[in-house]
């Protein structure tokens, strides 16, 4: 797992590539912790493949950092894969997803 960072004005933006499992979930945990802290932060899952629930922990406990933080976190370009998982385990209703980047930072 490979994750690129960016800003888009105030925005960072983690584009995550490969996968988001057990094996990769605590190097991706600190990461986001670390982006999440400086204020809004968008995900890009354009890239990544596959998420388990080691995966939406990590996802959730982002969200749940940013939430106490007072800053917005989103998650964008889900993959057909990616967003099943994300519809059926609910984390649609939980935490913001874009269908593109453009349109996660500028809900930012």
């Amino acid at each position: 797992m490979q994750i690129a960072e960016s800003t888009s004005g105030a925005v960072t933006i983690a584009a995550i590539e490969g996968r988001l499992d057990t094996a990769t979930a605590a190097a991706a945990e600190e990461r986001l912790a670390a982006l999440v802290a400086a204020g809004p932060l968008v995900v890009d899952l354009a890239a990544v493949r596959y998420v388990s629930s080691a995966g939406l922990r990590v996802l959730l406990k982002t969200a749940k950092q940013a939430q106490a933080a007072g800053t917005r976190f989103a998650v964008c370009a889900l993959q057909p894969a990616v967003l099943e998982v994300f519809e059926i385990s609910g984390f649609d209703r939980i935490i913001d997803a874009f269908p593109t980047q453009a349109e996660a930072v500028a809900a930012s």
